[in-house]
């Protein structure tokens, strides 16, 4: 059976937690770069794969998958027995409430600062709008407090064992100090985080700054 190809760019956190599945569950996978400063999901091979010019993008065979929550999801699905996507209905929808809530809310509320601190000055687009990172800041408070009253008194965000929920809401902080990410107020959450980064999984899909 041929390799799943799994399309991404790795410092993005989109493509970090896709990453994170995949080695948690030792997905058997292929990693093709889609180097995002280059512009090569524009390219007409990729826009046939996924037409938003978005990576992720999961090749399973012909089946193609674009959106990096489906991605993680499907390759839940192949873990025996399921921990990171659970089999039980309410524990998945209680995942899925999180990832949901990671891409309504914290993941804007993060990428407000990944944006303007880290990724303009990658692609010369200039200082940081005062107005986006004002509009960040409130979001972090009000949904820091959220997740961070949520970690009290828990290991992870679902049942006792890391879910796809953890990787989806946690890998919005890989680049928490690069980014300026006004987190360190949040105990919990900063507790949180560095026992998953300390995890194989997560150092494996560490993006290098060397």
């Amino acid at each position: 059976m041929a390799k799943m190809k799994l399309h991404v760019f790795p410092p993005s956190p989109n493509a970090r937690q896709v990453l994170i599945a995949a080695n948690e569950l030792n997905s058997d996978v292929e990693i093709c770069m889609v180097d995002l400063l280059k512009q090569q999901q524009k390219t007409p091979e990729f826009l046939a794969l996924n037409p938003n010019g978005l990576m992720p993008v999961l090749e399973d065979g012909d089946f193609v998958l674009w959106e990096s929550t489906a991605i993680m999801q499907y390759l839940g699905t192949k873990e025996t027995p399921r921990t990171l996507w659970p089999a039980d209905a309410q524990a998945q929808a209680d995942v899925s409430r999180w990832q949901s809530w990671r891409l309504a809310h914290w993941g804007s509320a993060c990428g407000a600062f990944t944006f303007e601190n880290m990724v303009k000055q990658l692609v010369g687009g200039g200082d940081p709008d005062p107005a986006e990172l004002a509009k960040g800041q409130v979001g972090i408070e009000k949904y820091g407090s959220i997740l961070n009253n949520h970690l009290q008194g828990r290991k992870f965000l679902v049942g006792d064992t890391m879910t796809l929920a953890d990787i989806s809401v946690g890998s919005w902080l890989t680049f928490y100090k690069e980014a300026k990410i006004p987190v360190e107020g949040f105990a919990e959450i900063i507790r949180w985080r560095e026992s998953l980064e300390a995890m194989d999984s997560w150092k494996t899909a560490a993006p290098s700054f060397g």
